[in-house]
């Protein structure tokens, strides 16, 4: 498969699982790309994520504390550093499917940087994170999205009383990107910092709201959200905000998840990473 096959590939499968094209219409196309259904579903498999890929940081890693809690009726997987002392919270957003094995993964990763991490499961009020990811994306696209939203400026407030110096972020993936906007819009100054990566942004009008600086991850073949991308970090300028905005050459939607081969690249996704924890250790710690 040529690279340009690839790429039409990967924009398929993301215009499929956003909910832009209709199951029959992406298979269809995706078996003209790959030439055979075997093919084809060989392919979205790559694209897709894994469930069974290695986890970067073991779940019974003993340098960690990990629970689950529930905040404001919400579930959340917790990762922290075993000290006792206060740490400063970050958010963690899951992507379209729901809180992960690869998201609780990111948790970890924040918390052997020193940071206790908290990723609430945004379906707790339809039952929870399905094990189906094709069901939690339909269930994700039936969210009241304004009553998650204000379950999450809800959190940033409850975590700031037992976070160090009071200060709470947030990190979001794809619907966790965009979610970690709309949050910066909505929770003002409650929020002392958010990394969305590559989220479709919200109306340009609302960056006047923003309060929290803003470290923004996009990938330079997501055309899809670079549309309302744009505008946001423009505005977002206009309006004098600490904004700062990484567009990376490329690589496809979704490159910092490495539980999907095709789409993960490695050296966009730690560059990105570097920059991720150098963001919030500058406005958290």
């Amino acid at each position: 498969m040529t690279t340009d096959q690839r790429h039409q590939a990967i924009t398929l499968y993301d215009r499929f699982t956003h909910g832009l094209m209709e199951r029959r219409a992406f298979m269809a196309r995706m078996i003209a790309l790959a030439g055979s259904v075997a093919a084809a579903e060989s392919l979205i498999a790559a694209i897709s994520a894994s469930p069974a890929a290695a986890s970067i940081v073991p779940a019974d890693d003993k340098r960690l504390a990990t629970r689950t809690v529930t905040l404001g009726g919400y579930k959340a997987y917790v990762a922290e550093p075993r000290s006792k002392s206060l740490k400063p919270t970050i958010l963690v957003i899951h992507e379209n499917r729901g809180l992960n094995e690869h998201i609780r993964d990111i948790a970890r990763r924040l918390a052997l940087a020193g940071f206790r991490a908290v990723a609430p499961d945004m379906l707790s009020p339809t039952g929870g994170t399905p094990a189906n990811e094709d069901t939690a994306r339909e269930a994700i696209g039936k969210l009241d999205l304004a009553k998650a939203n204000a379950a999450g400026v809800a959190m940033v407030r409850a975590l700031a009383k037992s976070s160090r110096h009071g200060k709470v972020g947030a990190i979001g993936f794809c619907w966790g990107g965009a979610f970690v906007d709309q949050l910066a819009v909505a929770a003002g100054k409650s929020l002392a910092a958010g990394v969305s990566y590559y989220g479709p942004a919200p109306s340009p009008s609302e960056a006047v709201k923003v309060e929290a600086p803003l470290l923004l991850h996009y990938a330079g073949l997501d055309t899809r959200v670079a549309e309302t991308a744009g505008p946001w970090v423009a505005a977002l300028k206009a309006a004098h905000k600490k904004a700062e905005a990484f567009t990376y050459p490329g690589v496809d939607h979704a490159f910092n998840n490495d539980t999907s081969a095709e789409r993960y690249n490695k050296a966009a996704a730690d560059l990105a990473w570097k920059r991720t924890l150098a963001f919030v250790r500058r406005y958290l710690a």
